[in-house]
C-alpha cells in the first residue's frame, strides 16, 4: 500500500496495490496462458479501495478475467477474487495461489 499526500485537512489515502509476490504468482500464470495463446494483454489498477489486474484476449476489449485484491474483506471472505467477463465471482479467498488456481485449470483445457 502506498500512502499520498493529502491535501491540508483531510485524512491520509492509501492506495491498494500488488506487492512483489503477489505479482508474482499471478504474472507466471499469465506467461503460461500467453505462451499457449490464450491471453494476450493485461492492465493494472491501483485504486484507494482495490487492486485490480486485468486480462485481456485483445488489447480493445473488455477483460476476459479480473484479479481483484480488496484488504477490507480481508477478516470475511477473503482479499483476492477471481472475477469473470460477466462479473461472475468465480473464486474468492485468502490465498492468492489457490484463487488463482481456477485459472490453472482453464490453461490445462485448452493444452489438451
Amino acid at each position: 500500500m502506498n500512502k499520498l499526500t493529502p491535501f491540508p485537512g483531510q485524512k491520509s489515502l492509501q492506495v491498494i496495490s500488488f506487492d512483489r509476490k503477489e505479482l508474482a504468482v499471478i504474472l507466471s500464470i499469465y506467461g503460461k496462458m500467453v505462451a499457449a495463446g490464450e491471453w494476450r494483454d493485461y492492465g493494472i489498477s491501483a485504486l484507494y479501495d482495490v487492486a485490480v489486474f486485468s486480462i485481456f484476449r485483445r488489447t480493445a476489449e473488455n477483460p476476459l478475467y479480473r484479479i481483484e485484491k480488496r484488504p477490507k474483506l480481508r477478516n470475511k471472505q477473503g482479499e483476492y477474487a477471481v472475477i469473470g467477463m460477466n462479473g461472475q465471482i468465480l473464486k474468492r479467498g485468502h490465498d492468492l495461489k489457490k484463487v488463482i488456481h481456477i485459472l490453472e485449470r482453464k490453461l490445462i483445457r485448452s493444452v489438451v
